[in-house]
């Protein structure tokens, strides 16, 4: 993969703006997060968005990610922040160097997403916790795009994550896809305990910006339907997990 499109559809598109579904996620963030919390880690930090959110409550914030094109925009946008170039399964800090570990909509990107979880365990120290936001098989759209015949088409494709593996991995061989079970178990076997997993429905912000009335109805609803069983096809996994002795 050598274009732009092939590296959009390999890493993705990191967030560039602040918006109501954004400050959502951070406030989950900071409702799960340990205390005290002094030192946190973006992994994957893209832009910077929420590297610049999180510096309103934490002290001190490092980013890294796998693209330097991400780092220049994040240095520009939280001047002076810690970044780091750096893959996130060989993450360059010690071990037990954080309170909070940020995995936000990263770990579907990487090669190795099991050596990835390893080593957001590894830097949270006794009592830290990982917040991880990931994609939800279940939710009826694939949103990173798919190929078709060799090429990448950009944008939601509905019902690929309901194929089987075989035929799905065929139309989006360049992101995964979780199901509660499978992000779990990249887990298995490490000093972890699970303090929340849920799946959460869209922001819905571009919607909003267009229609106000129909992006404030889908955000009711959808919302409401978070607190039944139908959060199962919700858009994201929402994990927190806290690093044990």
């Amino acid at each position: 993969m050598t274009d732009q499109s092939d590296r959009t559809a390999l890493r993705g598109n990191p967030s560039f703006v602040w918006r109501a579904g954004q400050e959502r996620r951070l406030q989950m963030i900071l409702d799960w997060a340990p205390q005290p919390l002094q030192r946190a880690l973006v992994d994957g930090c893209g832009a910077g968005v929420y590297l610049r959110a999180l510096q309103e409550s934490v002290p001190e914030v490092h980013g890294i990610d796998i693209e330097g094109e991400h780092l220049r925009m994040a240095s520009a946008n939280v001047p002076g922040a810690p970044l780091n170039l750096s893959q996130c399964e060989q993450l360059p800090y010690a071990d037990e160097a954080f309170d909070l570990v940020l995995s936000h909509e990263v770990l579907e990107h990487v090669q190795n997403d099991l050596q990835a979880a390893a080593e957001i365990v590894r830097v949270l120290r006794i009592g830290g916790r990982a917040a991880i936001f990931a994609p939800n098989r279940l939710f009826p759209f694939e949103t990173h795009g798919h190929y078709w015949q060799g090429d990448y088409h950009f944008g939601n494709t509905p019902l690929i994550n309901y194929l089987p593996d075989t035929l799905r991995n065929q139309l989006a061989p360049h992101v995964r896809a979780y199901t509660h079970r499978s992000l779990l178990d990249l887990f298995i076997g490490f000093p972890v305990l699970v303090r929340q997993h849920a799946q959460i429905y869209p922001g819905y912000d571009g919607i909003n910006a267009r229609r106000p009335a129909v992006g404030r109805l889908l955000r009711e609803v959808t919302y409401a339907m978070e607190q039944t069983p139908l959060a199962v096809f919700g858009i994201s996994h929402f994990l927190v997990l806290e690093r044990v002795g």
